[in-house]
């Protein structure tokens, strides 16, 4: 279709992005350093320019223009005119398309062609040569939408940081192997959201899905040469689109259909989003969006010689976000996705790039001062990986109010505790209680400690108890490339073997850590297929393998992983139903003088009290958590009235004769959770006092009879946990 150019308008320079009003489209672009905003057309296949277009005004900083008659599905990409002067931050270079970062939908993948660098690949002055070959062939280009849907479901679900158990999972490889999944349907939002995934989901217990990078990313160069892909995805080009290649179909319905059935699952979807790095590197990178529009301000540039990037992120480039409106399009599309897309939260990648300002990591920065006080983002989940490769990066408790952090020393304490290692034990109280000694200020709750066992990056839990050494041959870098600090053990045999008595010790490790997970305070993050078992080979950071290494391999699940799998939905029962497995305040062991109560006991295998010289022996290896549902739940004085739970914990390789104590009250128990024997036909009963033999390297967890409705509640408990296996 021609433009009838006499017919072009102003426009407006808000909002960003381009907007379908139902007669035709406005464009908005950002530049502080440009000359001149070409908006190119192309036709439907992306492959033919159609039209160019300079935007007629330019107000704020931002070009823009109307066009008539425009509709969704028009294809179109930007070139941007300034100086080309990379000795100070400027590399503009029309002959280049650009997406526009606003971009709702994108088409097309990238081919690594010479034409997709501004500068003349091998010119003997690097990137301060200047390329003239059109790039447009070889790029994706962008997507003017129709934002209509019907929703089921009226609005986002809100789980309550309390009672919230995230389930951390990767679109296509949930999918691609699921025999329940249509094959074209496969590794898509819309397999997803076949009902038997979802209902899959939900019958675990865990109550927000957090996906791994959904956003439009690019596959490097040096990998799709060793036939590789970005499988992970944290290599961001576009924040306001979804990746191509995970649409079945040709609209962003797909995405809002998923997250419609997952809300009327009751389940939250989690989005893991970078806005720390791009995928243009450093200045050898190509020139696909941000690099061409405004390079100064995009991104942070050394301040003696601005041609250099920053490189906190260990990418090539650092986002600018000390940059208004790069801040600005940080939060817009944080807010998009929360009001449009519907999502109900977000894990941040290296999250503490977002608090750095030129002068390094500051809580109260920009971007999490715009997250604190924007009425949208501080009502929702967000999540920070608190660390980054950057000076000051480790930031672990640094986070301000509102914000849950992943803790990564409750993942290594755990796995060195059960492994066996001396000296642990203290430490791992520590993790149990939400980790106080990290998170315990300003009013923050204990939820805010993000515990994990295994997550993306690393070991599945299988190959944790499977392998002592990391095996990643196939990702083509000699081995050296992942973590050499696993924590791992491999019980005698590295890999997969016949010996039974082997696996079996293996089988109960992985109880054992998957029971620490889902019974200490904090909020819980499962890696899906954990909980039957799945396994990598022993490759420990498998994020170029799009193949059978990182998809699940729901054909091959066995007696042990559907077993390993009831022992999970068990766990989130005991959770979601027992209060005090998930209390709203630090349980810190003080005496409370009006209620007569301790909200938390640390026991000897011979029922007395633990001292410091017992956490000061290195040798300890056994002790209980005594959780009594009687303290103060709240900031009003009374008792909560809750079960009360002893935690049993046993690393030793060897039985040890635990002694159940006195308290106050019923002296009877009932055991509830036990990795010697996780499913039992009928759930033991003691009396305090009693001498229960706890398995070496075993966890048991146990009731005390209670009276009225909290009675009621345990017995209802200890029924469905008698039934459902």
């Amino acid at each position: 279709m021609a433009v009838n150019l006499a017919a072009i308008k102003e426009g407006s320079p808000v909002p960003q992005g381009a907007s379908w009003d139902g007669n035709g489209v406005n464009f908005a672009l950002f530049s502080a350093h440009a000359t001149k905003v070409e908006l190119c057309l192309f036709d439907d296949s992306g492959q033919t320019e159609l039209e160019r277009i300079e935007l007629p005004e330019y107000t704020d900083e931002v070009w823009h223009g109307y066009i008539p008659d425009l509709a969704p599905g028009q294809v179109y990409g930007y070139r941007v005119h300034g100086p080309y002067d990379p000795e100070a931050g400027h590399r503009f270079n029309p002959n280049k398309l650009l997406l526009d970062p606003y971009a709702k939908r994108h088409v097309g993948q990238l081919v690594w062609a010479p034409e997709v660098f501004a500068y003349t690949v091998g010119h003997k002055d690097g990137d301060l040569s200047f390329d003239k070959r059109d790039s447009a062939k070889y790029v994706p280009k962008c997507v003017v939408v129709d934002s209509n849907f019907s929703w089921e479901i009226g609005s986002g679900v809100r789980v309550p940081w309390d009672k919230t158990v995230l389930y951390e999972t990767h679109v296509r490889g949930f999918t691609q192997l699921h025999p329940n999944v249509p094959e074209h349907l496969r590794g898509t939002f819309a397999g997803l959201s076949q009902p038997e995934i979802v209902d899959y989901i939900k019958s675990l217990g865990v109550t927000s899905v957090e996906l791994l990078p959904i956003h439009s990313f690019v596959n490097d160069d040096y990998l799709l040469q060793r036939g590789l892909a970005n499988y992970w995805g944290y290599n961001t080009i576009g924040f306001f689109a979804a990746d191509p290649q995970y649409f079945s179909s040709n609209s962003i319905s797909e995405f809002k259909n998923m997250v419609d059935r997952f809300h009327r699952a009751g389940l939250e979807v989690i989005l893991d989003v970078v806005y720390n790095h791009t995928a243009e590197g450093n200045e050898l990178g190509p020139m696909l969006s941000f690099k061409g529009i405004d390079n100064a301000s995009y991104y942070r540039l050394l301040p003696d010689n601005p041609r250099y990037y920053i490189n906190d992120t260990g990418t090539g480039n650092t986002l600018n976000l000390s940059h208004p409106r790069v801040l600005q399009m940080v939060t817009d599309s944080l807010r998009y996705w929360l009001t449009e897309m519907r999502v109900d939260g977000f894990r941040f990648d290296l999250a503490t790039i977002l608090g750095r300002e030129p002068y390094g990591f500051d809580e109260g920065g920009g971007f999490l001062d715009s997250c604190r006080q924007d009425p949208i983002l501080s009502s929702v989940k967000l999540i920070a990986e608190p660390w980054d490769c950057g000076p000051g990066g480790y930031q672990v408790g640094g986070f301000p109010p509102g914000w849950a952090e992943w803790n990564d020393r409750f993942r290594d304490t755990t796995r060195c505790f059960w492994k066996g290692d001396e000296g642990k034990a203290a430490e791992l109280a520590t993790r149990l209680t939400a980790s106080g000694d990290l998170f315990n200020r300003r009013g923050r709750r204990p939820w805010a400690s993000v515990n994990f066992v295994t997550a993306h990056d690393g070991f599945t839990l299988n190959d944790l108890v499977s392998y002592n050494d990391k095996h990643n041959e196939a990702n083509g870098e000699g081995n050296r490339d992942g973590s050499d600090n696993n924590h791992s053990w491999n019980h005698g045999v590295e890999g997969e073997t016949s010996d039974e008595s082997i696996n079996e010790l293996r089988e109960k490790q992985k109880r054992n850590m998957l029971a620490t997970l889902l019974l200490a305070q904090g909020t819980p993050m499962l890696l899906a297929g954990d909980e039957f078992g799945n396994s990598q080979g022993g490759n420990n950071n498998a994020y170029c393998q799009d193949n059978e290494i990182s998809w699940l391999d729901w054909e091959h699940i066995d007696t042990r992983g559907e077993h390993l799998t009831e022992f999970v939905r068990r766990l989130t029962l005991v959770r979601n139903a027992l209060p005090v497995l998930r209390r709203a305040r630090f349980l810190t062991g003080e005496w409370n003088d009006k209620l007569e109560v301790r909200d938390l006991t640390w026991i000897a295998p011979d029922a007395t009290e633990l001292s410091q010289e017992h956490w000061h022996d290195p040798h300890m290896k056994c002790f209980g958590m005594l959780m009594d549902g009687r303290a103060q739940a709240s900031g009003i004085m009374r008792s909560a009235g809750d079960s009360t739970l002893l935690l049993l914990m046993n690393a030793h390789y060897e039985q040890v004769d635990f002694t159940i104590p006195e308290v106050s009250g019923p002296s009877e128990w009932t055991g509830l959770i036990d990795t010697e024997n996780p499913l039992p036909d009928e759930l033991p009963h003691y009396l305090s006092g009693d001498v229960i033999a706890l398995a070496g390297r075993s966890l048991q967890l146990l009731r005390l009879k209670s009276e009225g409705d909290t009675e009621v509640i345990g017995q209802r408990v200890e029924a469905e946990l008698t039934r459902r296996f």
